[in-house]
């Protein structure tokens, strides 16, 4: 993406080690895993089922934390702050899109959108133009007092998509958010996150075994034995 190598990434993890008892023994995830990601840049991380894809998105985002080593979001380590700290880090800064949409049942459309604006105290009539401005580049501003219930599963997702970027993140991380997708539908939904968060400027770090998705990349990151590495575009 052309930054300069001093200036402060987004997101930098060093000397990250991270293990999980199981059974008598412990597993051993990360083992001095050093990693940076640019503001704005686009990175999908790949690796077989098992190997801390997801583990890395919980360290980043501060719902997990390491057995030893920092990470630092936009320059402050995030290891040293309190739980609700970490919590306030999660709801002010980062955008989340799962696998399984994750809306609130018992919320339409539009108020789930709400939500994260109302965790910040966000309000007035700029948020109520971002809403209706996120609905309408999902193309759902005619099902805005809809449940999520009686959208497609496409639709939920897009939801998810305008859901995870309205309070303007710096990061958004995403989990596999066209696993439980059919092909074509989830080749929109790849699009759309990926053109929408360009547009913001946000940070978009992608669990993906999808090949169209590494493809919209920057770079690709393989998680392998305890370690990050740069995938070859189109290997």
């Amino acid at each position: 993406m052309g930054k300069a190598l001093n200036e402060i990434a987004l997101i930098e993890l060093s000397g990250i080690f991270k293990t999980y008892r199981e059974g008598e023994a412990r597993r051993t995830i990360f083992d001095g895993l050093d990693a940076r990601f640019e503001k704005g840049e686009f990175v999908c991380i790949t690796g077989r089922s098992g190997s801390g894809k997801s583990t890395l998105l919980n360290l980043i985002s501060g719902i997990d934390l390491p057995d030893k080593g920092e990470v630092h979001v936009d320059g402050d380590d995030i290891t040293r702050l309190s739980d609700r700290e970490r919590t306030l880090v999660r709801r002010r800064r980062i955008g989340f899109v799962f696998q399984f949409f994750n809306l609130i049942p018992t919320l339409n459309v539009e108020e789930n959108l709400r939500l994260p604006l109302e965790l910040n105290a966000k309000k007035g009539s700029t948020w109520d133009q971002r809403v209706a401005e996120l609905l309408h580049k999902v193309g759902l501003s005619d099902r805005a007092s809809s449940a999520p219930e009686n959208l497609s599963g496409g639709e939920q997702q897009r939801v998810a998509i305008a859901r995870a970027l309205v309070h303007r993140p710096d990061l958004l991380l995403a989990d596999e958010p066209t696993g439980n997708l059919d092909q074509q539908t989830g080749r929109v939904v790849l699009e759309l996150l990926s053109s929408m968060t360009r547009e913001t400027g946000a940070t978009l770090l992608m669990v993906t075994h999808s090949s169209e998705a590494t493809a919209h990349a920057d770079r690709v990151m393989r998680i392998r034995d305890g370690c990050l590495e740069a995938v070859p575009k189109g290997a």
